[in-house]
């Protein structure tokens, strides 16, 4: 089964940036989807941003022009850019990878994200 592990969350004022990462072993980013999620207090999982084997990119309306995702496969690893940030982020961040259409069924404990002045 694959471990995720989730890091680089905290404790941001509005307008700040933070840079998220998801480390998993193998080569598990270089040969699937991978995407990250988050789950606010109260609120079911949404899935933000994706990044394909291939580089390509999608995004949730709600973060697209703030956040970037990004696939190191040297390092096994995928990256969230999250800039402009506003309290409406708050949540815990999660990533997963997607074989076909379906996600997997592990989950890592998450980071959070707390924006707050």
């Amino acid at each position: 089964q694959v471990q995720f592990v989730e890091s680089g969350g905290g404790l941001v004022q509005p307008g700040g940036s933070l840079r998220l990462s998801c480390a998993a072993p193998g080569k598990i980013f270089s040969i699937f989807t991978a995407g990250w999620f988050r789950q606010a207090l109260g609120k079911q999982r949404e899935l933000v941003a994706t990044v394909g084997p291939g580089s390509n990119t999608n995004y949730s309306d709600s973060v697209k022009g703030r956040f970037t995702i990004s696939r190191d496969n040297t390092e096994n690893t995928v990256y969230l850019q999250m800039n402009s940030l506003t309290p409406e982020d708050t949540a815990v961040y999660y990533c997963n990878v997607r074989g076909g259409s379906t996600w997997g069924p592990n989950w890592g404990q998450g980071t959070q994200v707390i924006v707050s002045s």
